[in-house]
């Protein structure tokens, strides 16, 4: 996997999670230490809106370093940040206590697609129904059209 695609996997991911109730300013970069992969991004929380750009954040609260594979991991909530740091996995450079909000923005992801399937299953038991409804309807008219 190169830079970019890394990059562009991470961005999707983190672009799901809903910021809108953080109101704090948070400004985390990554340093990816791969071979193919390897680079800085950033991710920021302004003003209750995400962004992640493909690069060094200067003033950063936080610098985070690990591998593309934990990061992804980290990323799909497959595996805890305070835990990758904990066995080594990813370290850790700046304000802990704003770091520790990492965490939250993941969370915040899950959050945003867990409401999001919900929200596709009500629709499609509701377009369930309705073509259920339309074809009962569609076959009384045809009986009472043949009687």
């Amino acid at each position: 996997m190169t830079y970019a695609e890394l990059f562009y996997e991470i961005k999707g991911k983190f672009m799901g999670a809903d910021v809108s109730d953080i109101h704090e300013h948070l400004a985390f970069q990554f340093n990816i230490e791969d071979e193919e992969a390897g680079g800085a991004f950033y991710v920021e929380v302004k003003d209750g809106v995400l962004y992640v750009e493909p690069y060094e954040y200067y003033d950063r609260d936080a610098m985070f370093i690990c591998s593309a594979e934990v990061l992804l991991k980290i990323a799909d909530g497959e595996m805890d940040p305070i835990a990758a740091f904990t066995e080594q996995k990813l370290r850790v450079e700046g304000n802990i206590e704003k770091a520790l909000r990492l965490k939250e923005i993941i969370e915040l992801k899950k959050g945003a697609v867990q409401e999001k399937s919900i929200a596709k299953k009500a629709a499609d038991k509701v377009v369930n129904k309705v073509v259920k409804t339309v074809a009962k309807k569609a076959a009384a008219k045809e009986t009472k059209k043949n009687s």
